[in-house]
């Protein structure tokens, strides 16, 4: 039985609400029951933005997840706001570019994924979010990386096609890096 929750939060511009879309279209071409729950401030740079995404093999009774299995923190204030919110023995993958642990939680496995770094490695700082997604999913294989990667096809069409390549490319990075870490 397939029941995950995800959070992945940081502040406006990170492409956190993109990465859930993006794990939501992957997840339903999996045959998966999806949902998708994005908030953000009012500002659209800089402000905070969260979302939710529960990917399961039977019908999800809510939208909400008060306190998720899995939590992606790409900002220092989404590290404060969330990780209190994880199950216990939880995954939280760090955006360890940007995020300092302030605390220890033992009852959650960290992960650090230096996303920004690995991103401006490839030349486009905008990417982190992609190596964060890649990092996550082969972290917990909730959703394979080739999903996420059709995915992408489907999602950056017109003038986005031009960033294909390269959001898939910071994919397969972000796998690379939890792979290394084994």
């Amino acid at each position: 039985m397939i029941y995950e929750d995800l959070i992945i939060a940081g502040f406006g511009g990170q492409g956190v609400i993109f990465s859930g879309k993006l794990l939501a279209r992957a997840g339903l071409r999996n045959g998966l029951e999806v949902t998708y729950f994005p908030s953000y401030g009012a500002e659209m740079r800089g402000g905070t933005a969260n979302c939710t995404v529960i990917v399961s093999d039977h019908m999800i009774p809510s939208p909400i997840a008060t306190n998720p299995a899995h939590v992606i923190i790409m900002s220092q204030p989404a590290w404060e706001k969330f990780l209190p919110r994880v199950k216990d023995r939880g995954d939280v993958l760090i955006n360890s570019s940007l995020v300092r642990p302030t605390s220890t939680h033992n009852h959650v496995r960290v992960v650090k994924v230096p996303a920004n770094e690995i991103a401006e490695s490839l030349g486009e700082p905008r990417v982190a979010n992609m190596v964060a997604m890649g990092a996550w999913a082969t972290m917990t294989s909730v959703v394979p990386v080739p999903a996420l990667l059709q995915s992408l096809e489907d999602m950056l069409t017109g003038p986005k096609v031009r960033l294909l390549t390269l959001n898939q490319e910071a994919l397969r990075e972000g796998a690379r890096c939890v792979h290394r870490a084994r």
